[in-house]
Order: C-alpha cells, then sequence, then structure tokens
C-alpha cells in the first residue's frame, strides 16, 4: 500500500448568529477543515484540521508521496524531520497531527478496527464535558447559568466555563453563578486561556476555592513554568495546561518542571495520535492524568486508548452547528460511546458542507 495524494479542503459555512469570545480571542465565523490522505489500493482516511495547518500541505506531501501509510512510526518522523529550520512548535506540528490523525482513520480502515483500539483498547466509554460559558454581549451571569444548565439537562455531568475575559472580582461572581445552579454533584472546570499572570491567577484561584472546582485550565501565558509550577504548589485546585504546547519534548519540559497537574495534550496540536501516546506514555510514569483539549472526534480515541484518560471535551453547546455535517460518536448518560467502525468512525456529509460553503 502505497499513498498517492494529500489534500486539505477548508469550508467556509458564514457567519455566527451571535459571536463568542474567550479571554483573548473572538470568534466570528463558521469554518471546517478537512485533511484527506488516498492510497493506491483505495482506502483514504480522514480528519479535521486546523485552518493554519493547510500551508504545510505541499512540504508535508512531498514527505507522504511513496509512503506505506501502515509504517506509523517512520511517516511521523519523515514529517517532522528534514526542514529548512528545526521545526520544534507551531502550525507545522499542527499540520503533521492533523495528516497523523487522518492517517491512523486511514489504518484503521486498512486493518478493519476502530482507532482507540488500535491505540491501546483500554475502555470504549469514556466521560465527557461540555465546554462553552464564553464572553458574549448580552450575556449576564443568568444567561450564564441557563445555559450552563442546559449542558446538565443534556447529560453532562461536569461542564467548563470561560474566566480571564473580565476583571477578577467579575468572573469569581460568574464561577458562583454557576456553582449554585448546577449544584455541588456537577463537575465544574474554568479556563482562563492564558490571560493571567502567576500573581493574579493565584489571586482567582484562592477566591474560587469554596467552589470546588475540579481543575483551573491555563491560567497564565503558557511558557510561564515556573509561574504555573507555584500555581501548582499554591493552589487546591489542580492545575490543567497542555493545549497549546507541541511534541514529546515540550511536555517532559512541562512535566518535569511540575508545573501541571492535568495533562491537556490536543491530539492535534501536539503532533497528532502518534506523538499523543507518546505524551499519555510519559504522563502515566509521573502519575498524571490526559484530559485531551479539542474536538471529541478524536480525542475519544485518544483518552479510550489508555489507561491514564481522565475526560474528554466536547462542544455539544458551542458548535451545534457541526452536527449538520458531523456524526459518529455517540453521547449517553455523560459518555461518549466509541463507534465500532472501522478508523475514527466520523461521519462527514461532504454535500452538505459543499452546499453550504456556497452559500
Amino acid at each position: 500500500m502505497k499513498i498517492v495524494d494529500l489534500s486539505f479542503t477548508t469550508y467556509d459555512l458564514g457567519k455566527l448568529s451571535k459571536p463568542f469570545r474567550n479571554s483573548i480571542l473572538t470568534t466570528e465565523n463558521k469554518r471546517l477543515t478537512l485533511v484527506d490522505v488516498h492510497t493506491d489500493e483505495g482506502v483514504s482516511g480522514t480528519a479535521l484540521s486546523a485552518e493554519g495547518a493547510t500551508r504545510f500541505a505541499a512540504p508535508i506531501r512531498e514527505r507522504l508521496l511513496g509512503q506505506d501509510p501502515r509504517d506509523f512510526t517512520r511517516i511521523w518522523h519523515r514529517m517532522f524531520t528534514g526542514w529548512r529550520k528545526p521545526v520544534v512548535k507551531g502550525d507545522a506540528i499542527s499540520a503533521i497531527g492533523s495528516v497523523d490523525n487522518a492517517l491512523w482513520d486511514l489504518r484503521g480502515k486498512a486493518f478493519g478496527m476502530p482507532v482507540y483500539r488500535l491505540l491501546g483498547g483500554y475502555r470504549s466509554r469514556v466521560p465527557a464535558y461540555s465546554a462553552g460559558g464564553y464572553y458574549e454581549e448580552g450575556k449576564g451571569t443568568g444567561e450564564l447559568a441557563e445555559e450552563m444548565l442546559s449542558f446538565v439537562a443534556a447529560g453532562y455531568r461536569a461542564v467548563k466555563m470561560k474566566v480571564g475575559g473580565a476583571d477578577i472580582p467579575e468572573d469569581v461572581r460568574r464561577v458562583a453563578a454557576v456553582r449554585e445552579a448546577v449544584g455541588p454533584d456537577v463537575k465544574v472546570m474554568v479556563d482562563a486561556n492564558n490571560a493571567w499572570t502567576s500573581s493574579q491567577a493565584l489571586r482567582f484561584g484562592r477566591a474560587v476555592e469554596e467552589f470546588d472546582l475540579t481543575w483551573f485550565e491555563e491560567p497564565c501565558w503558557p511558557d510561564d513554568h515556573a509561574g504555573m509550577a507555584a500555581l501548582v504548589g499554591q493552589l487546591a485546585v489542580p492545575i490543567a495546561t497542555g493545549e497549546i504546547e507541541f511534541t514529546r519534548w515540550g511536555f517532559r519540559d512541562l512535566i518535569e518542571r511540575r508545573a501541571v497537574d492535568i495533562v491537556q495534550a490536543d491530539p492535534q496540536t501536539c503532533g497528532g495520535l502518534t506523538e499523543w501516546i507518546r505524551i499519555a506514555t510519559l504522563a502515566s510514569t509521573h502519575h498524571l492524568e490526559m484530559a485531551p483539549h479539542g474536538n471529541h472526534y478524536v480525542g475519544a480515541h485518544a483518552v479510550a486508548a489508555v489507561d491514564n484518560g481522565l475526560i474528554v471535551e466536547s462542544y455539544a453547546g458551542l458548535s451545534p452547528w457541526q452536527d449538520e455535517f458531523l456524526g459518529g460518536i455517540s453521547f449517553v448518560d455523560g459518555e461518549l460511546v466509541l463507534p465500532e467502525t472501522p478508523g475514527l468512525g466520523i461521519t462527514i456529509d461532504r454535500p452538505a458542507l459543499e452546499r453550504a460553503s456556497r452559500t
């Protein structure tokens, strides 16, 4: 079996009816990027991709053409090495990760097995939380609480909200409103998206300790390992981070500095599922759990594959428009049920995507 083609396709699906923001970025558009890898035997693989990865399609294609897609270690090494400058972090790694995930989808189809079984097969159901709680125009604490309650009503037993986009007292009030609304038995996580200095994050973390948070995500700048290590040592709430860290070497530094309690390697951004499994193994040697950032279509396979998988992020309340085009993993009683279909099991309505992107 040989790889004969690689392509990225971005579908521009129009504007969101109501833009939303975290502490640093505002999202206004609906876009979806897919990467496809094809072989001479008619077997192909598909995965979701970041938009920024598309500009690396040509050099990655050159490294893949003619290769046997089943040789995953050698192929990952070919994608990672041989650049004019060392590829350590950034969109190039995310591009490699997107292609690597598509290759795992392809391998699953070639071997007739779901990806989570190929990667380890620890379990077939995984806990999931719904991410949301973004800042929006006209959205107060009442509306925020209603949003979180809608996730609970849909069957989620864990929810995540944004912080860092308002002043600290206001964010504390927002957390208090959510905890009061969902009650003591629902897990609540907060995500600052790198908004604060370590001292500001410490102030916020101490102010919300009474609300029994499951984790405090990305409290400060991602390269501030010393600042995050200080938070790990001084706060009762676990520190979760790593969604924009890259490769096993980046996570080695994060873990060895004791700057993380819950490792959030994104199965795309970190370098793909091949690299994610290596990071999960590294984390397990330090008795740390994995809670990947990103879409649940790949994240569920990652968590289901390892014995230190904690929970999967999903965006059921944030991007319901994606349900018009994507499917394949069912949600039952707070858990994602892994499909037994070969590959990642993602169903994609490409004709609908084509029609929507033309309107």
